[in-house]
């Protein structure tokens, strides 16, 4: 008896070792990116209006650039939500519809309804939503959508298959009406992105409304995690509807994800900072670049790119974010960059212009979340005229940022950089 009794603890003491590798197993995988990172510095081989840059980026990251794309700009909730709106109360036989941040609330409610009159007159309607993002949203929202008819589904509840994934997080934001109008940016459903910036409680934002050929690309990018989730395979023309030129861009619509492609994301962005000849004008509401993205910046600096970056300032919702970011700066300070936080209220736009020629726009932040860790997916869009629009927008913002310079950035209290260097531990999950 003595004996079966070393061996119960014995075999307790087994499967607690064996739990607890397990759990550091499971912890590891949702904390570092599966795939081997990027670790070089990737060599200068173009500049950005060679054709060999659109060439080069198509091969690379998937998709290739389509001629024909008219691209819109909605700049916060009073220009972005109405259209958005009225796209779907138009649908005539399909909505996609993915997004990070749904919440309750009034917009919430209003796009419930609205998803939910379209599914009762026989639209096909499909909504993907975070189950992380989605977590503010109230049952009844999703029930009314359900009952209509509408199929919704969560991207990564918690399951028991796939507990090494919990942390890979869906933050796309797509909508695309009867295959040829799409929608992508920044925004979430949840009321900080209603109104016009005009207060703390609203955002600054920016959404952009797609027509073209690219818009069967977002479809796609849609239609990828879709079959992830529920094993369905959309398809056909009420998905994938002749498409004629729209306008005069090229463009591109991409995704990454750690499931495959992780590094496509971060891929895109080096080889556009590698091939500026210029100038970089970067809206990111989280910018923590790591060691290789410095060297990629301070490299282009050196070479006469004018660098200036847009970044919240005291209202934003992480102050990690905002910290990990500041520990970042002197690098690109002292090379020359200018870097502005955004006074006015939260700054969540995620738009990157190269060289007066090159936007790229979509849920992507400028770190290693939606580098490694998200599935995003990005607009990339060849022509100067919107290239130019979206420059005075841009300066338009900088207008209300207060500029950091090097010597006030070098002069930080002791105890902010402590905090600093800190918030720089956890730069993986940021």
């Amino acid at each position: 008896m003595q004996q079966m009794g070393h061996r119960s603890r014995w075999v307790l003491i087994a499967c607690g070792v064996a739990s607890l590798c397990l759990f550091a197993g499971l912890l590891i995988s949702n904390f570092v990116g599966g795939e081997t990172k990027i670790e070089r510095r990737i060599e200068r081989l173009y500049a950005l209006d060679d054709p060999r840059f659109m060439h080069e980026l198509g091969v690379l990251l998937g998709p290739p650039f389509l001629p024909g794309t008219k691209v819109q700009a909605l700049l916060n909730g009073d220009q972005i939500f109405p259209p958005m709106l009225a796209a779907i109360r138009a649908a005539q036989v399909s909505i996609t519809f993915e997004t990070y941040i749904y919440w309750s609330g009034d917009i919430g409610r209003t796009f419930a309804a609205a998803l939910a009159e379209r599914a009762r007159q026989g639209v096909k309607v499909h909504v993907l939503l975070d189950w992380v993002g989605s977590a503010k949203m109230d049952d009844s929202l999703v029930d009314v959508m359900a009952q209509a008819g509408v199929q919704i589904r969560r991207f990564h509840p918690p399951h028991w298959s796939h507990l090494g994934r919990l942390n890979n997080r869906t933050h796309r934001k797509l909508l695309v009406i009867d295959g040829r109008v799409g929608f992508t940016g920044g925004v979430g459903v949840a009321s900080p992105w209603t109104g016009h910036a005009q207060d703390p409680a609203h955002w600054r934002d920016t959404h952009f409304e797609i027509k073209g050929p690219v818009v069967a690309q977002m479809q796609s990018v849609f239609i990828d995690n879709w079959i992830k989730v529920t094993g369905d395979v959309l398809h056909g023309p009420d998905y994938f509807p002749a498409l004629a030129p729209a306008g005069p861009a090229a463009a591109q619509m991409f995704s990454s994800s750690p499931s495959g492609g992780s590094e496509s994301m971060k891929l895109m962005y080096l080889l556009a900072v590698t091939a500026a000849s210029r100038s970089i004008d970067l809206s990111a509401a989280y910018f923590v670049p790591d060691a290789l993205t410095q060297q990629a910046l301070v490299a282009a600096m050196q070479r006469g790119v004018k660098l200036r970056i847009i970044v919240p300032g005291e209202h934003i919702d992480s102050e990690t974010v905002r910290k990990a970011s500041r520990a970042t700066w002197g690098p690109l300070l002292a090379a020359g960059a200018v870097i502005a936080e955004y006074r006015p209220t939260m700054y969540h736009c995620k738009v990157m212009i190269v060289d007066g020629l090159l936007v790229s726009v979509g849920s992507t932040n400028f770190d290693n979340r939606s580098f490694r860790l998200n599935d995003e997916a990005t607009l990339n869009v060849i022509d100067p005229a919107f290239a130019t629009l979206q420059t005075a927008t841009f300066e338009a913002d900088l207008a209300n940022a207060q500029q950091v310079t090097h010597a006030q950035w070098l002069a930080r209290p002791v105890d902010e950089r402590l905090q600093e260097t800190l918030a720089t531990l956890l730069d993986t999950q940021l």
